[in-house]
Parts: C-alpha cells; structure tokens; sequence
C-alpha cells in the first residue's frame, strides 16, 4: 500500500486564540489584508482578532466585501485592493467564502498569474505570502484543506486545488462560532458530514489516514449537530462541531468529495443557494443511488452515528439528521422548478473533477433523475 497525505503544517484549537491573533502572526507579517465580509463584522465576530493585530503594532487593511459563493470579480477586486495595501501577509476570519477568498489572494497578490490561469489542479505556480486562517463555522474545513471554490464569470462553480492553498496557520477558535443562526449551524454542519461521507467512500485517493479522520469527524459532527442547532451557546457541542470539521477537512483535502458536491454546485452557482444547503438537499438520492456499490462502506458507518452496521440505516439515519436540523428537503423549496434541471444535470456532470472520485458513475440521465427525486 502507498499514499500521500498532506495537511497544513501548524493547527492551534483553542477557546479564544482569535483575540490572541497579533501574538500569534506578528513574526509572520506586517502589514497584513484581513478578509472578512460583513455578516461576519456585523456579528462582532472581528473586533478581538483586529485589536490583538493593531495591539501587536501590525498595520492591517480590512478586506470585507466577500459574498457567498464568490464571484471570479470579487477575488480580483481583493487581489487588486491587497496589492495597493502593499500587504505581506493574508489573513482570513469567516465562513468558507472569506476563507477561500484569502487562499486566493494569497496565491495571486504578488505572482504574475490571473485567477484564469490557476483554475483546476496544481496550476498555481510560485511561492505566496504567509497565510493564515481562522473559521467562524464548523463547516467547510477551508482552513485545512488546499482547495478554493470560485463562482466564474460564466456562472460556474469552479475548484482551484493546489498546496500553496494550505495556510501555514489554522486557527480554530469554537468561540468564534457561537452567534451562528441555527440555518448556519444546520447548513455547514452538513456540509461537512458531506465531506467526511465523500472522502470515506472517495473512490482514487481514500487511504488509511483519511478514512480515520473521516470516521472521527463524522462521529462528532452528526453526534453533536442537532445539540449544536437547539442549544447554540453549547460551547463543548460548538467544540465537538468545530474538531469534527476540521478533521473532515483534512480527510477531503486528500480524499475528495464527490457526486453529491457535483451535484450542490449548480444549485449554488445559478440559484445562490447556500453550499450546505445543497449538499443536503442532494445527500440522500445520491447515498441511494451510490448504494448499490458503496453499501459495505455506508454500513461501516452506521456504528459510527449511532445505528446498525447496515447501508439502509445508515443513509436513513442521515436523511433524518438532515431533516431534523431544519434545512430545506425539496428543490422547489430552493426556487428551482422542473425546467431548471436540464441544465443543472448538464454542469453536474461536466465536473469531472469531482465526479471522478465517485463510487459509482454518474451519467447525464442519471443526474437529472437525482434531481428529479427532490424536486
């Protein structure tokens, strides 16, 4: 047996290590672009980081106009406003938006590559400045993994996958992730069983190390979701979500995901709806569908949530998880209609690199009846 398995080099888990932020990178740059977006801002999720930075003597410029799902324009906009800051470091707090924002301005700021040229896998070349990154949900596992996610300019949802995108520092504060409205918690907390269920059953790279990561993930992520969503200042549920997260992170950035995020993109790139949202919404036909191939590995992961060692109670049991959680089970409750999903099924497929790793294949027939199963 032979692997690869890669991850950042440096983690800090800890209960208030944002406000630590200027101890923590102050050796690392001087005049660093904070990414954030407003949602995260107006939650007073920023204030403790931005005055340990300022407190540190750092002279920081505050990028704060991501939005979800961002869009090719965005990133440039930030490489360009990083460039004129004249900054020499990056740092990230939020959501997965503003994390693969600054992954993204990181790699671009001071190289001679666009945001075209980088698209798709190992094409970011050179070296890029200290890069640090500090999560506000227990979600994406952006801040471990190597990967951005780019809304293009012709509306698609595309993936820059490269190792110059693992931070050098991962910050995981629980703390920061105590104000997220319950749909937040529900939505990201999803998408990250998503990761964890897709990297154990990833079809090219699964191996030793991340197949453990994504057991452990997923046994604290769907142990802990629905405590997290009903009693949000729960900081040991907050703790449990946010290692869960991270450990699935590191899973999927080795062994990657697969149909179902396939599948969730195009409902993020052309109806805007949030990623955790539709990974939900496509989890259970594209469980069933895989099942018929994958049943050993779905049913290896019935113990892990708490139920029989068998496929069916394993995909019933997440399909209720997602239920009780409070996110949406129908398309038509997303704003799609039967008309969309031609078109949906055509993108689906054509991203090959996530459906390469699936367990089973996935034809255009076969994803428009999948879209079919929750409209």
């Amino acid at each position: 047996m032979g692997f690869s398995f890669k991850t950042p080099p440096h983690i800090l888990f800890e209960r208030g290590s944002a406000a630590q932020l200027g101890k923590l990178v102050s050796d690392r740059m001087k005049r660093p672009v904070f990414v954030t977006d407003q949602g995260v801002i107006a939650a007073g999720l920023v204030e403790g980081a931005l005055e340990s930075l300022r407190d540190a003597g750092l002279e920081v410029f505050v990028y704060d106009k991501v939005v979800a799902d961002p869009p090719a324009a965005t990133i440039r906009d930030a490489v360009a406003a990083a460039r004129e800051h004249g900054a020499d470091g990056v740092i990230g707090l939020g959501g997965g938006s503003s994390l693969d924002t600054a992954k993204l301005i990181a790699v671009l700021m001071d190289s001679g590559q666009s945001l075209e040229d980088v698209y798709g896998v190992g094409n970011v070349k050179g070296s890029r400045p200290p890069l640090v990154l500090l999560p506000t949900t227990a979600g994406t596992g952006s801040e471990v993994t190597a990967i951005s996610i780019v809304t293009s300019d012709d509306m698609k949802k595309i993936g820059v996958v490269s190792d110059q995108l693992f931070a050098d520092l991962a910050i995981v504060d629980p703390m920061l992730t105590l104000t997220a409205p319950r749909g937040v918690t529900a939505a990201t907390g999803i998408d990250a069983m998503v990761h964890a269920i897709e990297s154990y059953t990833s079809k090219l790279l699964r191996n030793p190390v991340s197949g453990a990561l994504a057991k452990e993930g997923l046994r604290l992520l769907a142990g802990n979701l629905l405590r997290a969503c009903e009693h949000p200042d729960d900081i040991e549920a907050r703790e449990a979500m946010c290692i869960g997260a991270t450990l699935a992170g590191q899973a999927f950035s080795n062994a990657p995901v697969a149909a179902v995020h396939a599948m969730a993109y195009p409902l993020g790139a052309l109806f805007h709806v949030p990623h955790g949202v539709s990974n939900a919404l496509m989890l259970s036909p594209v469980l069933r569908f895989n099942a018929v191939v994958a049943a050993k590995d779905y049913a290896d992961l019935g113990p892990v949530v708490g139920v029989a060692q068998d496929a069916s109670a394993f995909i019933d049991h997440m399909v209720e998880l997602c239920a009780k959680s409070g996110t949406p089970l129908k398309l038509t409750e997303v704003g799609v209609n039967h008309n969309d999903l031609p078109k949906m099924a055509e993108d689906a497929v054509k991203n090959e690199r996530l459906m390469k790793n699936n367990p089973r294949l996935v034809t255009y027939d076969d994803a428009l009846a999948l879209y079919e199963d929750v409209l």
